[in-house]
């Protein structure tokens, strides 16, 4: 059933008794074309984006929990593209055009608010840094403006701006960045693959990875049994590294939580995304009225999806520092992801082996690339060969020295 104002209309005169599923609840079969291990986020845009766009459509998703149970419903929705290395720059462009038609290309409604972001500046340096930056973004065809001063405080005037440690001299925003509904995002691809018949499979966890007599990948092994498989792909996340490892590979990969708050509700007053220069802090408002806001991950390794409390004091030091009327607020809840951190902060979309397939690394930047990743990792399954905005995400770039290290802070995990 296609979603439509007429469905609603006609829905509502029948007491909403017409309404079908989102997606079905298969039974496995025994053999696929495909089969895609993670039903979060990019599993699901790749499963959609092979059976739409490359007639792929013999297809499973894999789900250990149920579906938007990860990282996908366990983020703080900002979608940008303000990359500064060419390695990354192009790729995060081509998930933002995608944000943009995505709503009407699968029927759901993510709530895509494409309102900007403003990464706050507090140094004369970090002002060269982020001219820099801004000159990268244009050069690849991405909007960029440089505020000063006067400028942000007539965006934002509730920011701190004469703090003495961290005074705030401008910001530079990327305007066509902003926020996307997360948990929609996952209904979304799930709903628009399963209508092109891919099988999304709930409760199946993988335990293990069975190889043929030539050592070629046949099939997962899973709590509802054997299943079989042409093509493995791995989208598992935080969980790449323990899915992996079942087919023998060790990762450049380390798992650490990403904590995520959201307050409690408040009259409209920040109509864009905000990140903090002079700390990792960054938050933006819901259509609840609800702030969404986050930090640094949890600095140890971690496959708990729950973060500690020192972490949840320092988020809170940043953001009253940011912005003290915040110090009247309390946090509603929170919540926390498993962050596949690669060691140069950049992911990895790579045909390990014939039929082996790894979609991993992407630190905290996953949920903004999820468009893209599924479109690419798609698009490597089906034609064997990388979507040229992806060329660079190959697994032995390490081995190789052509690192995508956008922070510059080297081969430590934890510092991306």
């Amino acid at each position: 059933m296609r979603y439509s104002a007429l469905s609603v209309l006609l829905n509502g005169l029948r007491g909403n008794r017409g309404w079908a599923p989102a997606w079905r609840s298969p039974e496995p079969k025994p053999r696929y074309d495909v089969v895609i291990v993670g039903g979060g986020g990019h599993g699901l845009a790749t499963a959609y984006y092979l059976a739409k766009e490359f007639g792929v459509r013999n297809v499973a998703v894999l789900e250990k929990s149920y579906i938007g149970s990860g990282n996908v419903g366990r983020n703080t929705t900002i979608i940008r593209a303000n990359y500064l290395l060419p390695g990354n720059n192009p790729f995060y462009q081509l998930s933002m055009k995608l944000w943009g038609g995505l709503e009407q290309d699968f029927n759901f409604n993510a709530m895509v608010s494409q309102r900007g972001i403003v990464n706050l500046y507090h140094s004369d340096a970090q002002r060269d840094a982020y001219a820099r930056r801004g000159n990268a973004m244009r050069l690849h065809g991405v909007d960029a403006e440089l505020l000063d001063r006067a400028a942000v405080r007539g965006m934002l005037p509730f920011l701190n701006f004469d703090d003495a440690r961290f005074p705030i001299l401008g910001g530079l925003v990327h305007r066509a960045g902003g926020t996307v509904r997360h948990d929609a995002v996952a209904w979304g691809y799930a709903r628009g693959a399963d209508s092109h018949g891919v099988d999304i499979i709930q409760g199946c966890e993988v335990t293990g990875i069975r190889r043929g007599a030539g050592g070629a990948v046949e099939g997962v092994e899973t709590t509802r049994g054997f299943i079989g498989c042409g093509k493995l792909a791995l989208a598992a996340a935080g969980n790449s590294s323990r899915v992996a490892e079942m087919a023998g590979l060790r990762l450049p990969i380390e798992s650490h939580v990403l904590q995520a708050f959201v307050s409690e509700g408040l009259k409209p007053f920040v109509d864009t995304v905000v990140t903090f220069g002079a700390g990792h802090f960054y938050f933006s408002q819901s259509d609840k009225g609800g702030l969404v806001f986050g930090g640094d991950i949890d600095g140890y390794n971690s496959y708990a999806q729950r973060g500690n409390l020192a972490l949840v004091e320092h988020v809170a030091e940043a953001g009253v520092a940011l912005v003290p009327g915040l110090s009247r607020v309390r946090v509603l809840r929170g919540w926390g992801g498993i962050m596949d951190m690669s060691m140069d902060g950049s992911p990895i979309i790579d045909r390990v082996e014939d039929t082996l397939y790894l979609n991993a690394g992407w630190c905290y930047g996953g949920f903004k690339a999820t468009p893209a990743s599924g479109f690419c990792f798609a698009h490597l399954i089906a034609k064997g060969v990388p979507q040229e905005t992806a060329a660079a995400f190959r697994l032995d770039r390490f081995a190789r020295g052509r690192m995508i290290d956008e922070k510059g802070v080297g081969a430590q995990a934890n510092l991306h």
